[in-house]
């Protein structure tokens, strides 16, 4: 559709809010937007190309057509707004990851022993949840803080079920854990420490305070010393917990500061958590962009985030105005189920705030900064020492794995300006390798797949890395370089070289030039790097195969042999051919003397017969 045409149906447009999709020649959504009049919000895209800024004059060259959903109110065209930016990913709109997380931590009350737990959504079955979290590990350290302090149980035994089965754990004589599997802890006492446990869950910290101030004093008036002890040194643990109370606080801060600030490569949005009058916790998002307008960035990053999160504290602040800031607030508002100010301080003690989130900003962006000076000064070297015409910006690593000859995959890892490109990683089962253990042949079979797949335009295997590098020595890179010249490609491959201590000492060339790197610590680090995450990719391939292959053994058939004991028969006899030629005596060693019998008739049954 031609820009003239594209115009005539901008002046057909209603003035009523809605959303609007911006398409390419493909008929693919390229970019998502909201407007109080669509009319005038849509035709500010096809205005002289001089008043637009870069990121938009490139958006309108891609633009082949548009739609529009209608709306009722702008409130309505926001929350559509996210959903179909959610729905389509477009290319042009800010995006976060979904793949972040905010993970909560659950608390199963209608359990006799109820046990905190880590999940990544609340559900509709009756518990109690807590959060959000940044992420599992500050959900996990939160349960691992009150458990400490309370003496909670930390092992995963299921009470009662589990009471006097097993020997209390080394954590009751390091006077860690109550030991409610001793049976010395009933249903009711548990459940009171859990109650303290939510206390500090929901930062009611100084509440449980007084609660044990009252129950010591009342149990040494009755002269139960050995208990007013116990809660005496309780007391103290939550009042030692109190200096960092924001390490469980999750979602129970009363205040975010966001600020937007816009360096030389890239941009970066940096969230501040305050509760109780303390900063908590600080979360950063970086965006390449440039030349980007800031209140644009900071109303689509709110909506993303605060819907992914889940929770929104009762104000928030930004560091500029954005355009909807009404409609977003009721946005916000909506989800957190109450009223949220969302305001623009310009001074006083809260437009300090924005400008400290504003300087953290701006420290992050310096220091991603530094960060990739520093990796483009490692590939400035790997290019110098190789005598690569192109800067290598895109590197492949390739490994091959066995067990035993079997199982052989391949791995193929991606680095893009020195930093893993994990989305971009590939695997490979080798067909060749199902006759027996050869390395060359194997490696042989995957890089020609890999460019083969390339030279057929398959998007996941494009573009070629500006260097192959292969896990090994001469006779690896020469078949990489044998691969290379059938498909007619000229791209540079090496093989990395390890020294006796298993560390990579030199790359080496087809034709047999050595590159020494361990004297140059920022190629060496780079290098090493590479090599262990492609054989680490590999094992964990060939780990996940052999696994699957486990869980179908042939002991799942023995009668007595369940998951425990087939991993230990496997883990001290390495396969289920070594367990099956072993004898009754050896297996007895691993399992008990009836599993080793069931184990060695299953074998021998027709020896017997």
């Amino acid at each position: 559709m031609t820009k003239d045409q594209l115009k005539e149906r901008v002046r057909k447009l209603p003035l009523s809010p809605g959303v609007y999709l911006h398409k390419d020649k493909s008929g693919n959504v390229i970019y998502v937007g909201k407007a109080k009049a669509l009319k005038n919000r849509v035709s500010n895209y096809f205005q002289a190309e001089e008043r637009l800024n870069p990121k938009t004059r490139q958006l309108v060259s891609k633009i082949d057509d548009f739609d529009i959903i209608v709306t009722e109110t702008e409130f309505e065209a926001l929350v559509l707004e996210n959903s179909m930016i959610k729905k389509y990913k477009p290319k042009y709109n800010i995006l976060l990851k979904d793949d972040k997380g905010y993970p909560y931590v659950r608390l199963n009350v209608n359990a006799d022993y109820p046990a905190f737990s880590v999940v990544s959504k609340p559900g509709h079955d009756g518990a109690r949840y807590f959060g959000p979290y940044p992420g599992r590990v500050a959900a996990r350290r939160a349960i691992d803080t009150i458990s400490e302090t309370l003496h909670l149980k930390t092992c995963s035994r299921v009470f009662p079920r589990d009471i006097g089965k097993d020997r209390p754990c080394l954590n009751l004589h390091l006077g860690r854990c109550c030991a409610p599997c001793t049976g010395k802890v009933s249903p009711e006492e548990y459940r009171g420490l859990i109650a303290q446990g939510v206390s500090l869950f929901e930062g009611n910290a100084k509440s449980l305070e007084r609660e044990l101030t009252e129950k010591m004093q009342a149990a040494s008036e009755e002269l139960q010393f050995e208990r007013a002890a116990m809660l005496r040194d309780r007391l103290r643990a939550v009042q030692k917990l109190g200096s960092r109370q924001h390490v469980v606080a999750g979602a129970f801060a009363e205040l975010d500061v966001i600020a937007f600030v816009q360096g030389q490569t890239r941009a970066c949005v940096c969230v501040l958590h305050y509760g109780g009058g303390a900063l908590q916790d600080k979360e950063y998002t970086l965006f390449h962009l440039t030349e980007s307008d800031p209140g644009e960035v900071l109303s689509a990053f709110i909506k993303q985030y605060y819907a992914q999160r889940g929770a929104v504290p009762k104000v928030v602040l930004l560091s500029h105005e954005i355009e909807e800031q009404e409609a977003v607030s009721d946005y916000l508002s909506s989800i957190s189920e109450r009223k949220v100010e969302l305001a623009t301080p310009q001074r006083g003690e809260r437009r300090v705030l924005t400008r400290l989130a504003e300087k953290n900003a701006s420290e992050e962006i310096e220091r991603r900064e530094q960060q990739s000076e520093r990796r483009h000064k490692s590939l400035e070297l790997l290019q110098n020492v190789t005598g690569m015409i192109a800067l290598p910006l895109r590197l492949e690593a390739y490994d091959i794995s066995n067990f035993a000859g079997q199982d052989t995959v391949g791995s193929m890892v991606v680095f893009v300006e020195g930093q893993p490109k994990k989305s971009d990683y590939r695997k490979f089962k080798i067909a060749c390798a199902a006759n027996g253990q050869d390395d060359y042949a194997s490696m042989r079979e995957m890089l020609t797949r890999r460019v083969q797949r390339y030279a057929d335009g398959d998007e996941k295997f494009t573009p070629l890395p500006n260097a192959f590098l292969i896990d090994g020595g001469l006779g690896h890179v020469r078949i990489c370089k044998e691969v290379l010249d059938a498909c007619g490609l000229d791209t540079p491959c090496f093989g990395m070289v390890k020294d006796d201590k298993h560390r990579t000492r030199a790359l080496i060339a087809p034709d047999g030039r050595e590159f020494g790197i361990s004297a140059t610590p920022a190629l060496f680090a780079l290098i090493g790097r590479m090599q262990e995450e492609v054989h680490r990719f590999a094992i964990e391939y060939n780990r996940k195969l052999g696994g699957k292959k486990v869980r179908g053994s042939t002991l799942d058939k023995i009668p007595g042999v369940g998951d425990k004991r087939r991993g230990e028969l496997l883990k001290y006899f390495k396969s289920v051919d070594a367990v099956k030629n072993a004898t009754e005596q050896e297996l007895a060693r691993i399992v008990p003397r009836n599993t080793a019998k069931a184990v060695f008739d299953y074998f021998h049954e027709e020896e017997q017969t």
